[in-house]
């Protein structure tokens, strides 16, 4: 049953894979077997997530790379698979989010969260399939979010690019699923996170709101994602096929405690 779960031998492609939910999700896919690539849009992010990676013993490559650029991606891919092998698992993870109101969003910021959020997973998943059509065998994982399901306000951009990769996934494991591809989802709910620490202060308003609407009674921490996305990248998940997984402690099954 181990071997089942084992990553071992194999290559596998984070997005984004620098920090947070990201780099969190990446080292659980290293501790499993699997040699690590991650990209940012910086050389210095490259560089500070490389160090990371080696601390805790991990085998992992940054690239710099724009995933919205087409051709940078598919150089990636290739030095990738000249240095290291055809890309077995793609993690995309490489996101953005906007917090504006739709009357107040200019057109540049809506289409920088598309082009990231849902037109990049769409370049580098096109980049990686020949290589894993060609194999017979690929694990294809999209990190949507409960903004595939949910609506809130100030982030429509947000939430329309992850329906759309919600969709975009399941589109592609029916193009892909004849060929031992498993494209699937991940939806993190709220995650403790650098990021988020100033929503969970005590008597942060947010921080009460989104302890009493989950179920779980607590926000989610990365290493809530580690079994979830190794499952994905596993052969224990081999026909298990344009699903979105979310990982939320319950919140989308939940109205709400009563006031």
């Amino acid at each position: 049953m181990q071997n089942r779960f084992s990553l071992k031998g194999k290559i596998a492609l984070v997005t984004g894979g620098t920090y947070g939910i990201g780099m969190a999700m990446a080292k659980a896919l290293g501790k499993a077997g699997a040699k690590i690539m991650f990209n940012a849009r910086r050389d210095e992010m490259v560089k500070k997530a490389e160090e990371d990676y080696k601390k805790d013993g991990l085998e992992a490559y940054g690239y710099v790379c724009d995933v919205t650029k087409e051709n940078q991606v598919k150089a990636m891919v290739a030095d990738i698979s000249s240095k290291h092998g055809d890309i077995d698992i793609l993690v995309n993870n490489a996101g953005i989010i906007k917090r504006i109101p739709a009357v107040e969003m200019t057109l540049e910021e809506y289409k920088e969260v598309i082009d990231i959020d849902l037109i990049g997973p769409f370049i580098v998943a096109k980049a990686v399939a020949p290589a894993m059509i060609k194999k017979g065998a690929g694990k294809i994982i999209n990190i949507c979010s409960m903004m595939s399901e949910l609506g809130r306000e100030t982030v429509t951009a947000y939430a329309a690019a992850k329906g759309g990769l919600k969709m975009l996934t399941k589109n592609l494991a029916c193009e892909w699923g004849e060929f031992n591809i498993q494209v699937n989802g991940i939806g993190p709910g709220y995650i403790a996170t650098p990021q988020t620490a100033p929503l969970r202060e005590n008597g942060h308003p947010f921080n009460n709101f989104i302890i009493n609407k989950t179920p779980a009674a607590r926000w989610g921490t990365p290493e809530d994602l580690e079994g979830p996305v190794i499952f994905l990248a596993s052969n224990a998940s081999d026909f298990v096929n344009g699903h979105i997984l979310y990982v939320d402690g319950g919140i989308l099954a939940y109205i709400g405690k009563q006031p």
